[in-house]
């Protein structure tokens, strides 16, 4: 249901930078206690979040998502490698103020969080890994093909491209697609823009070559770390996160059945609730 506190009503904010830099954001939840950044998916803008997800999480916790530099309504160019974006980001965060950030990321965006641990560890007071993989990861670099297949293939049968990309194709997998994808529409004013072509290519080079380099040593992540995969991600291997929990010394790890890359979306219910209690639990 829409209220005025919630992700579908969220104004679009923004802050410039040292540089000159415009990032634009939208924040939720009360603005007390350690705020949640949310580091998004390839391509993705401030509209891609499931507001379920984000509704959920602000009830109990200060969200913040943001368009990545040179994305949607973000300024700048966006940048060819993962470091550089959590670099920016880590711009972003100083610009806002922060001395210390719980981190939600997807995707690209745990990529991201993942760089910005190595540059920067004390920033960050907990972490969510969801449908991502570790540096040098299985399949991670095989992103590209898959993405213009299912570019390809989305065309063709007139259907978001997210519906083979995040689900599965059994019918639970199909209905739950569907479902998502009214939700990301639900948002009928102040829409944020798309990425243009240029800059997803530049992501998608810049994930290529993340998926090509050496592994991190991700024992030095010694943040409580959740991190939540489908069982069967075609995007990023589900193999991934469970290398992922093996390697890094405090983690838990959740994985949905029956669910794809967007298992986070497609189980948003159980998601929230574990993403909650993970963040309240003391450590």
């Amino acid at each position: 249901m829409k209220t005025n506190d919630s992700y579908v009503e969220a104004p679009n904010l923004s802050v410039k930078t040292a540089d000159g830099t415009v990032y634009a954001y939208r924040e939720l939840g009360k603005k007390t206690g350690i705020p949640v950044i949310f580091f998004t998916h390839l391509s993705a803008n401030l509209d891609n979040w499931d507001p379920r997800v984000v509704d959920g999480i602000a009830q109990k916790h200060w969200v913040i998502a943001f368009d990545n530099k040179g994305v949607g309504l973000s300024s700048g160019k966006v940048p060819d490698t993962i470091e550089q974006m959590a670099r920016d980001a880590l711009t972003f965060i100083h610009t806002l103020g922060f001395e210390q950030i719980d981190i939600l990321s997807f995707s690209m965006g745990g990529m991201i969080a993942q760089e910005l641990l190595a540059i920067e560890p004390r920033l960050v007071r907990k972490l969510v890994l969801s449908g991502t993989g570790p540096r040098g990861g299985k399949g991670i670099e095989n992103v590209t093909k898959l993405s213009d297949r299912d570019l390809i293939r989305a065309i063709f049968t007139l259907r978001d491209i997210k519906t083979y990309l995040f689900f599965t194709r059994t019918d639970n997998g199909k209905k739950k697609a569907k479902e998502f994808l009214v939700r990301i529409k639900e948002r009928k004013e102040a829409r944020d823009k798309m990425i243009s072509i240029k800059g997803y290519r530049r992501q998608l080079k810049a994930i290529h070559e993340w998926g090509m380099a050496k592994p991190a040593d991700l024992s030095e992540i010694t943040q409580p770390t959740l991190i939540v995969n489908g069982d069967d991600d075609r995007m990023v291997p589900t193999p991934n996160s469970y290398d992922l929990a093996q390697r890094i010394p405090n983690s838990k790890l959740i994985i949905y059945k029956d669910s794809g890359h967007g298992g986070i979306f497609q189980n948003h219910d159980e998601f929230v609730k574990s993403v909650i209690a993970f963040l309240d639990k003391q450590q």
